[in-house]
């Protein structure tokens, strides 16, 4: 069914018949009254009970006319929101989960608030499953820490995350010594594979010829605190989740060489898909100073 039609039939009901309505759409009336017949033919029921040369409504042309009213009313609406660049609409975003629990909640807020008429809805993941949601279609955008490649994607950058490795309170120094033959770690605390935050401890440990004997894999940053606080393994995490964890006082905090303890955060999005509600997202994730 096309809107056309929808548009003539409304015409024709409002007008209170084909001549009316062929004024008011200035159209010839054979034109009117062949589309009307067309769309009968498409829906296979009688739009009009025929008297000589007026028209009443069907029982099933009125059921249509409070469709067709629905109907055009929403491409009033789609194609406004199309012209005029306001924020609105479903708008998926992903993120991993450190940044939703600690970096999300204030911004998100503030942007709920702001554009009420975007309706937002938050995924999470580790990078790789992120920019494959935000290729897929299943997200408007992402925020990632790692290497994406550049080529599907534009990005800004939003976040630079201090990284610290933490482990149980009393834990001998982990990062000071030798740079080769650091007694490994019992365990690692993790996410799952894909965390960038655990390929860089293991890469960490790599480089120093001591990997770890056990990764134990978690799917919280809280849990995973909690592990390394009864000593069950060490863990790299951003700096800004101890600030939300309750027990941060039962941890040892362990600082990485230069170069290596800190991450970027970018967002993402596919590539020539900016849109009113990306850009609205950056100003409040950045704020102007």
């Amino acid at each position: 069914m096309d809107l056309s039609d929808l548009v003539i039939f409304r015409a024709v009901v409002e007008a209170g018949g084909i001549t009316r309505a062929a004024e008011r759409l200035h159209r010839v009336q054979s034109n009117i009254t062949t589309r009307i017949r067309q769309l009968e033919e498409k829906l296979g029921v009688a739009l009009f009970i025929r008297e000589g040369k007026r028209l009443h409504l069907s029982p099933a042309g009125q059921t249509l006319l409070a469709y067709s009213e629905r109907l055009l009313a929403l491409a009033d609406e789609a194609r406004e929101a199309v012209q005029d660049g306001k924020p609105r609409g479903p708008f998926v975003l992903g993120a991993m989960e450190s940044t939703s629990a600690v970096r999300l909640p204030g911004p998100l807020s503030d942007f709920v608030r702001q554009y009420p008429e975007v309706k937002l809805a938050l995924k999470t993941g580790n990078p790789q499953q992120l920019a494959f949601g935000v290729l897929a279609g299943n997200m408007d955008a992402a925020l990632v820490t790692g290497a994406i490649a550049d080529g599907p994607f534009e990005r800004e950058p939003i976040y630079s995350e201090d990284l610290v490795i933490v482990a149980s309170a009393g834990h001998p120094a982990i990062t000071s010594g030798a740079a080769e033959g650091l007694a490994p770690p019992r365990a690692i605390v993790a996410f799952e594979p894909g965390c960038p935050h655990r390929a860089r401890l293991e890469q960490w440990y790599a480089g120093k010829n001591s990997m770890p004997v056990q990764t134990i894999e978690i799917t919280s940053y809280h849990a995973m605190l909690g592990c390394v606080v009864v000593g069950m393994g060490i863990s790299l995490v951003p700096l800004s989740v101890l600030a939300t964890f309750p027990e941060r006082a039962r941890l040892s905090v362990h600082a990485l060489p230069p170069g290596s303890d800190c991450a970027q955060t970018d967002l993402i999005w596919r590539k020539g898909a900016m849109s009113p509600k990306i850009r609205a997202l950056i100003q409040v994730l950045k704020p102007p100073a």
